[in-house]
């Protein structure tokens, strides 16, 4: 069955998302409309939007974000504020999406895609790769990162069951530490748009204050990206901050997105001048508390190699780019 391709505009690929009718497969809350424009918006890379639709008659088969530049396209989307990127595709339309899509990259002379951010499992992966080899292009690919998630249990105990002994002592230990001090509180929020500027504005605050090399990452651009972030997310339903106060001080936060039974850690700050209590690890612990209680199946720790995530029980998953060339 034959392939047309269109270009689409943000508020188009919205509406698929949102409408239920559609069988395309939203990967990971890094290829949702809402982040990809809040991106393109906050960093326009100099490039221009290719926002690729493909269809069997008029059915939506698959939707390719990408920006091109120089007759090269990549995602819309960049490794530091992005930890996964991919295709969104109607699961086992994968052939015929790729080969319509790298035909009508051909028509637009663009004769290279540099993709990065693909977990294992990501259909660039899977698909695109033998594909694009049968076709005779260059395929070249690389490991770039590491990224760590766990399995949720049913409930807390059973997580914490699932630890080293040293470790569950550890989080058991800490935890008694917290509640024994003086007026401690965590609220796992799920933030609604008129709260949002305001616990944004707390969580960059603390965040700049934790250490030097994130108040150096926090420019002014980027604090305009998180706000702007924060404000979609939470209209689309899907921003929680996790907030340990003591004394009615916000010593510690977490910036999470929960999605399709996911909760990603998105980033996370503390006060220095509490370290004594472990607020920074124990604000993300109290959320996977928070998130085994909601009954959400999977916590992605997302990219780095920080000890912590170990010792909290996530695996690696390792994170690949791939550079194919058509000519």
């Amino acid at each position: 069955m034959g392939c047309t391709v269109t270009q689409e505009s943000f508020d188009s690929l919205t509406s698929y998302w949102t409408d239920s009718s559609h069988r395309l497969k939203w990967g990971s809350v890094f290829v949702l409309p809402p982040w990809l424009e809040v991106w393109w918006q906050a960093f326009q890379p100099g490039s221009r939007l290719c926002l690729s639709a493909v269809r069997q008659e008029a059915e939506i088969i698959g939707i390719a974000p990408l920006h091109v530049k120089e007759g090269k396209a990549a995602f819309i989307g960049s490794a530091d504020v992005c930890d996964y990127l991919d295709f969104i595709i109607a699961p086992g339309q994968e052939e015929d999406f790729f080969n319509a899509l790298l035909d009508d990259l051909l028509k637009l002379d663009i004769n290279q895609l540099n993709l990065d951010s693909l977990r294992p499992d990501s259909t660039a992966l899977v698909y695109l790769v033998e594909i694009a080899r049968r076709r005779g292009y260059l395929v070249q690919t690389a490991q770039e990162d590491i990224s760590l998630t766990m399995e949720l249990p049913p409930t807390w105990e059973d997580y914490l069951a699932s630890l080293a002994k040293k470790q569950r002592h550890e989080v058991r230990r800490k935890l008694r530490r917290l509640q024994e001090a003086d007026n401690v509180r965590y609220d796992y929020l799920r933030v609604e748009p008129p709260g949002v500027a305001r616990l944004t504005d707390t969580f960059l605050d603390i965040f700049s204050r934790s250490r030097q090399d994130k108040a150096d990452f926090m420019t002014e651009r980027m604090a305009g990206f998180f706000h702007s972030l924060a404000l979609a997310m939470a209209g689309a339903g899907i921003l929680r901050y996790g907030v340990l106060e003591l004394d009615a001080i916000p010593v510690a936060m977490i910036m999470a997105f929960d999605y399709s039974e996911t909760m990603y850690l998105y980033n996370s700050a503390f006060l220095p001048g509490y370290d004594s209590l472990s607020v920074g690890l124990l604000s993300k612990i109290l959320g996977i508390q928070e998130s085994i209680n909601a009954g959400l199946k999977h916590w992605d720790f997302l990219k780095g190699t920080e000890d912590y995530k170990y010792q909290l029980g996530g695996h690696e998953i390792p994170l690949f780019n791939c550079q194919i060339t058509f000519r």
